[in-house]
């Protein structure tokens, strides 16, 4: 008795508990869901910053080809020094070097690099290509977000209706006790009889319990991935989520490479295109200089004078770097390893993802018979049970007897919304290995 009483107070608090956020629960089909999730998610968020940052760095290689123009500009303070001058008989003195303790000097200077060996070239590609296998990624973990939310979805309808098997698997164990009860007043049964009973009753409400549990538990893990508080109600069925066509099922079976495998495709044109600006290394460079100054003194004034002077330049600068030490030859070898890893690991993809889907379309196969399997075993409880308490009613069989009619067909309901479940399951598995 005290054990029944525990229970009586977990189940009164757990429906006293949900009671208080009854009135503000939710109902949300899977599309509500998935854009919810879409607008919550850290994740993508990250990835879309990482996706921002690739872009910048896209942005910067491409601006590195472009002339630079900077505005220069300095203060020099110096020590004192003895003017030079020419004396000339009859003309005035000339001071060839003055003392100008103060020296500014400003100037515009223009950089252009005009031929790089394809060296910037090559990088503006690397980064395109890594700006482009960003966004792939991003679509990758949208796609991973709606795995994750369809699981969650269809998990937390499972467990409703589990929940509500369980209830009302207990509402016939109750319904059952009383009668019992009725009789043993009468004399009609023996006490063990209804003690069994009791003991059958206490481990369903102990059944009832753990499914409220988890239900809450499922909720919690879908309000985790849309946000917001308060109950979940999931508007649909899992009859719906299992009714797709066998060859609706074949069609999702067929290999159709997505985000995931365009996203190496990127990252390995970017690994080549960081080959060719290794070896571009090799090549000379060429660049473009210019620049205009305005300075007291003017150092290219001659002879020097205390007043503001301005002067230019231009200039083509070629540079061609013969020995670095087996800098070039390194580079080249970790770009090639990074490249050759990348193939390896497309390979390993395709092999990894044909399997997938063969597994997952099997899965789902198995998930369908199951279906139909726990279909025709609930309908065989039903029928079994019906016949049970009739045969009960006539005093033919033993309180017994019904009670393993009801806990048989409990565990049926149980196993055909566990199948129904893991066909939802495997369906959204296959359709997303399917887009890897």
């Amino acid at each position: 008795m005290r054990r029944n009483l525990q229970i009586i107070v977990v189940v009164a608090t757990v429906s006293l508990g949900y009671a208080g956020v009854a009135g503000a629960q939710e109902t949300i089909t899977l599309d509500q869901a998935l854009s919810r999730a879409q607008e919550q998610s850290g994740r993508i968020a990250e990835i879309q910053a990482r996706q921002a940052g690739a872009a910048a760095v896209e942005s910067g290689r491409g601006a590195a080809r472009m002339p630079v123009v900077s505005l220069l500009a300095g203060y020099t303070r110096t020590n004192h020094v003895e003017e030079f001058k020419v004396f000339a008989p009859g003309q005035p003195t000339n001071v060839i070097y003055p003392d100008i303790p103060d020296n500014i000097r400003s100037r515009i200077d223009l950089q252009w690099p005009i031929y790089t060996g394809g060296r910037a070239e090559a990088l503006v590609r690397a980064a395109s290509a890594e700006s482009s296998a960003a966004g792939q990624d991003l679509e990758s973990a949208r796609a991973d977000l709606r795995l994750e939310v369809t699981r969650a979805f269809w998990a937390l309808i499972a467990a409703r209706e589990a929940e509500r098997v369980v209830a009302v698997s207990l509402a016939n164990y109750d319904a059952h006790v009383r009668d019992l009860r009725a009789r043993l007043d009468q004399g009609l049964i023996p006490p063990n009889d209804m003690t069994f009973a009791e003991a059958q009753r206490s481990h369903q409400r102990l059944l009832s319990i753990e499914a409220t549990n988890m239900r809450m538990i499922a909720e919690a893990d879908l309000r985790r991935l849309i946000g917001g508080a308060g109950a979940v109600v999931p508007a649909a069925t899992l009859e719906s989520a299992a009714a797709i066509a066998p060859e609706a099922a074949a069609t999702i079976a067929t290999p159709l490479f997505g985000a995931e495998r365009r996203a190496l495709d990127f990252r390995l044109g970017a690994s080549r295109a960081r080959e060719q600006a290794a070896r571009a290394t090799a090549m000379p460079q060429i660049s473009v200089a210019s620049g205009y100054d305005f300075a007291r003194p003017n150092p290219r004034i001659f002879p020097r004078s205390g007043s503001w002077e301005d002067s230019w330049d231009a200039s083509v600068n070629f540079s061609w770097t013969l020995w670095d030490g087996g800098r070039r030859r390194a580079e080249q070898a970790e770009t090639s390893a990074s490249t050759s890893a990348i193939q390896a690991r497309v390979t390993e993809f395709e092999r990894q993802v044909a399997f997938e889907i063969e597994q997952r379309r099997l899965e789902l196969d198995s998930a369908r018979a199951a279906i139909e399997a726990s279909s025709d075993g609930v309908h065989s409880a039903v029928e079994t049970r019906r016949v049970v308490v009739e045969r009960y009613a006539a005093g033919v069989v033993t309180s017994t007897d019904v009670l393993d009619a009801e806990l048989a067909l409990l565990q049926a309901e149980l196993d055909r919304t566990r199948a129904l479940s893991a066909a939802a399951l495997a369906q959204a598995r296959l359709e997303r290995a399917r887009a890897r």
